[in-house]
């Protein structure tokens, strides 16, 4: 029977095991630092960034985004590279000579990938989110662009019966061309509210209607018909919701996305599958960690000739082919191909299989 009781060999393989990651993570971080303010300092220069600001504001956010995006590859060459100088040191012969099983070997492995599973999805559903907003606020305001809504006829479902259209919305002005607001009881029209133009009052939080036209109809069908040069209006719609950027949902914590999605949804909006992607990729993403663990110890643990640069190799090779692989699940989502989460758990369904087959041939 397997004891799970950790034992100074499983404190050993732990401890290489955090330490290894923990130094992977310091270094490729510096790495990507440097490059991203070699491509970036134009920016910085052109829009008078304060020095403050791209150090606290931007970068620090910027470090625990990357980190925990990446925390599969991380964990996929630590377990390559220190497991490669375990098998080249002789010592998983010495661990399997001594009576101890392979699974049993892998229990610190799994201990330590798990903790860095539960850590991660702590970070990607509650502490990500608002660091995220800070440096999405640099990046919107330093470095990017503008955003434009060009989007044209707007359908929006903003209540249970409820409908807004626009033939077109522009976030420079606030204001938005024909717009008609429409409540329907079932089938039957309850009344429909027309304007040449609708523009957003920031002070009020309602939309001014210009040159309206409003018709309602009683019971019978019956319609009564109002017109005039202007209007206030509150509907369940604002200018935000009209003209946030797709990477919004980054910087919603699990409540608030949810919320999202459920309005969007209500609404019949086309940006919901952003907000389901982001949902999904939360709890897809850290569970890699485990998988590509398993794999990387069945990868690793056999002594080979040449030392441990094959295995560092096909260990970025196979990580970076993960992390790829993942994004491009995503056009699955945007074509219709998959839903959400089928999509975003294809590449954890597969690599785990790529996992298992590997750990069945591993050396026992």
């Amino acid at each position: 029977m397997m004891k799970f009781k950790p034992t100074i060999l499983d404190k050993y393989i732990i401890r290489k095991f955090i330490g290894t990651y923990l130094s992977a993570l310091l270094v490729i971080i510096g790495i990507v630092i440097i490059f991203d303010i070699s491509e970036k300092i134009d920016n910085f220069v052109q829009t008078q960034a304060p020095l403050e600001k791209i150090v606290f504001q931007y970068y620090a956010n910027f470090v625990p985004y990357f980190m925990n995006m990446f925390s599969p590859l991380f964990v996929f060459i630590t377990v390559i590279f220190f497991t490669s100088k375990l098998a080249a040191n002789s010592e998983i012969v010495a661990i399997l000579s001594g009576g101890i099983s392979f699974n049993r070997m892998l229990y610190p492995y799994i201990l330590s990938a798990l903790f860095i599973t539960v850590f991660s999805l702590l970070l990607n559903l509650y502490i990500i989110p608002p660091s995220n907003r800070g440096r999405l606020e640099f990046e919107n305001k330093y470095v990017k662009k503008q955003y434009v809504n060009t989007d044209r006829n707007i359908h929006y479902q903003i209540n249970p019966g409820e409908f807004v259209y626009m033939e077109s919305f522009s976030n420079f002005s606030k204001s938005g061309i024909k717009f008609t607001l429409e409540k329907m009881d079932g089938h039957k029209m309850i009344s429909k509210l027309s304007a040449e133009n609708a523009v957003w009052d920031s002070l009020s939080g309602k939309w001014k209607l210009f040159e309206y036209y409003h018709r309602k109809f009683d019971e019978r069908g019956v319609q009564t018909i109002t017109k005039g040069a202007q209007i206030d209006t509150l509907i369940n719609l604002t200018y935000e919701d009209l003209s946030a950027r797709t990477n919004i949902v980054q910087t919603l914590n699990y409540r608030q996305l949810n919320d999202m999605i459920s309005t969007q949804k209500m609404r019949g909006d086309k940006m919901v599958k952003y907000a389901l992607i982001e949902k999904h990729t939360r709890f897809a993403l850290p569970f890699a960690a485990i998988i590509l663990t398993i794999m990387g110890v069945s990868l690793s643990s056999k002594k080979k000739r040449g030392g441990i640069g094959m295995n560092i190799g096909i260990g970025i090779a196979l990580s970076f082919s993960y992390i790829l692989f993942l994004r491009f699940s995503q056009m699955f989502v945007h074509s219709g191909v998959l839903p959400p989460w089928l999509a975003l758990w294809v590449p954890n369904i597969l690599y785990g299989t790529i996992a298992y087959l590997l750990y069945r041939i591993a050396p026992k």
